[in-house]
């Protein structure tokens, strides 16, 4: 989703940076044509309102970090992975990840069957990596993949060709799975943070496709923040209102494009080869000039 400011104003959704979602990757395990790899990025370590770094805490111990799985096409999650992670003890964090289906899938909270517990989060250049009943999961910082000019795109789009997310970093949760139990062949992936700081959980970040919230959700983002993708169709009024402005579009065809854009789903067929945005998402996919011209998200 390559959002990384997705809160109101380029910040960080609640003013938290640990549940600001950045990125979501879905592509075949190489050389496992049974396995996936489901990659979640939050957590940028850089801010840009304030500038400067954000806090070496990779994650939020209130707060839920979940995979959602929409496995026969009606926008609803058929199938949820949710992470959540101890308070730091000794500068250490664990992570507890957990399988829901079902209506409980589609609602909120933190049950489910317990997949893995304990699972150590990487602070440094090792990997931690813990296996449980054919998945492996891995939770920590890593070098952030996403690639794009942050200041030329705040500065009316006039690039300067350098490559702000070079030297950041993110906070990575990475689970290899099987596909049987991923749904059938074809699914929709899309993420989401839930902030239980209030002692009540609370959608606070959520998506799946390139850069979409933080420039065309305008004043409806905490809305569309806090929102379901079978619920997206009211957006496009919004969507279609920046495309217009900003892109060029008549109003009719912003319109168009816009209903392309939502929901915002991320289809993956595990069986194919990862082409982002046909199927799933790659480490090394350039989101970015597929976003820029909105229509060729139609391909």
């Amino acid at each position: 989703m390559s959002h990384h400011y997705s809160g109101p104003d380029f910040g960080f959704p609640h003013g938290d940076a640990h549940i600001d979602l950045t990125d979501l990757y879905a592509f075949p395990k190489p050389g496992d044509a049974g396995k996936s790899i489901l990659v979640m990025n939050v957590h940028p370590s850089f801010g840009m309102k304030p500038p400067g770094p954000t806090t070496s805490v990779p994650f939020s111990p209130e707060a839920i970090y979940e995979l959602r799985i929409d496995t026969n096409g009606d926008s609803v999650a058929d199938i949820a992975y949710r992470v959540r992670f101890t308070s730091t003890e000794g500068g250490a964090q664990t992570a507890t990840l957990r399988r829901v289906e079902g209506a409980q899938a589609a609602g909120i909270g933190d049950h489910g069957q317990v997949i893995l517990e304990w699972a150590p989060v990487s602070t440094g250049p090792e990997a931690r990596v813990t296996e449980a009943g054919g998945y492996r999961f891995f939770a920590g910082w890593r070098s952030d993949p996403f690639y794009f000019d942050v200041e030329g795109a705040l500065n009316n789009l006039q690039f300067t060709g350098n490559d702000y997310f070079a030297d950041k970093d993110v906070c990575s949760i990475v689970l290899e799975a099987p596909n049987s139990d991923l749904g059938p062949k074809k699914m929709g992936l899309w993420v989401r943070t839930l902030d239980g700081a209030s002692g009540k959980w609370v959608q606070a970040d959520r998506g799946a496709r390139s850069n979409q919230t933080p420039f065309l959700a305008g004043e409806q983002n905490p809305a569309y923040l806090a929102a379901d993708p079978a619920d997206d169709a009211r957006f496009i009024p919004v969507f279609a209102h920046a495309l217009e402005h900003t892109g060029g579009y008549t109003s009719a065809e912003a319109t168009r494009v816009a209903g392309t854009m939502l929901p915002d789903i991320l289809h993956y067929d595990p069986t194919r080869p990862a082409s982002y945005p046909i199927n799933g998402r790659a480490l090394t996919d350039d989101v970015v000039d597929f976003f820029l011209p909105p229509s060729q998200m139609e391909r």
